[in-house]
């Protein structure tokens, strides 16, 4: 017997979206691969952070599907796609900086408890046994990615990089399917950026996750994507390995020109 392919996790089809006469993503089409690590580079512009924002539901499309799992999400709201099991990060930071970095991470953990506020309040079963297992989960969080010994800190006096971690934290904590980061190697040297590059395949690997990636750092997206693509004025001009997108002339003439 012959065994079938297995269906992408996510798939956008002629994924468009206007604002007024500018076109940020046109006609986009692709597919992503379960378990896969999956670039997306182009130059400033080019609509990646629009179609990260078009995945997660913070912006409708103007035309076009979007199917995760076979399942069609484009008109499903923000809330409603991270629950089915889609998280990201932002390229602005976006914690909560008054709070404790373990108040971050539980605040997305919550998501998946089912106690109303009044039974949280009055202490009433099941909520006590669901606060102490978003506890628990939330430290675990935080010792992945080495805040184990600043839960209690508030998160605005985190370094640049320790944010970054944080808001990784915060993302897992939703239990998603597809993990979507948004230039987490921005403000990183490259002793960083090494490092970074080994966490992103353990977290892969550790969660079974399906990685996409917004990445101006070209070295790292090719040494650690399995595919890559490039949009250039919102279309895709290339998609495939490493090895074919960077030797493509389009991807080199809009794009990666000596590097």
């Amino acid at each position: 017997m012959i065994n079938q392919p297995e269906s992408p996790i996510l798939a956008a089809i002629a994924l468009t979206r206007r604002f007024g006469g500018l076109v940020a993503v046109n006609d986009v089409c692709f597919t992503v691969n379960k378990h896969e690590i999956f670039g997306l580079i182009g130059p400033n512009g080019a609509g990646k952070t629009t179609l990260f924002n078009l995945i997660t539901g913070l912006i409708p499309p103007s035309s076009g599907q979007l199917l995760y799992q076979g399942r069609e999400i484009s008109q499903l709201r923000p809330h409603q796609i991270a629950g089915l099991g889609i998280a990201r990060t932002f390229q602005n930071i976006r914690l909560f900086g008054e709070l404790s970095a373990l108040e971050n991470v539980k605040i997305a953990r919550h998501l998946h408890t089912h106690s109303s506020i009044l039974r949280g309040v009055l202490g009433i079963p099941p909520a006590p046994q669901e606060e102490q297992k978003t506890q628990q989960k939330a430290l675990e969080l935080l010792g992945l990615v080495g805040l184990s010994d600043r839960v209690a800190e508030k998160a605005r006096n985190f370094a640049y990089g320790e944010q970054r971690r944080l808001e990784i934290a915060r993302a897992l904590a939703l239990e998603p399917q597809i993990l979507l980061l948004d230039e987490p190697a921005a403000g990183m040297n490259e002793r960083e950026k090494q490092q970074l590059s080994i966490f992103i395949r353990n977290l892969r690997d550790s969660f079974n996750l399906t990685i996409i990636l917004i990445e101006h750092h070209v070295p790292l997206v090719m040494g650690l994507c399995n595919r890559i693509a490039v949009l250039d004025f919102g279309k895709l001009i290339a998609l495939g390995e490493p090895s074919v997108v960077r030797n493509d002339p389009a991807v080199i003439e809009a794009y990666l020109g000596n590097e």
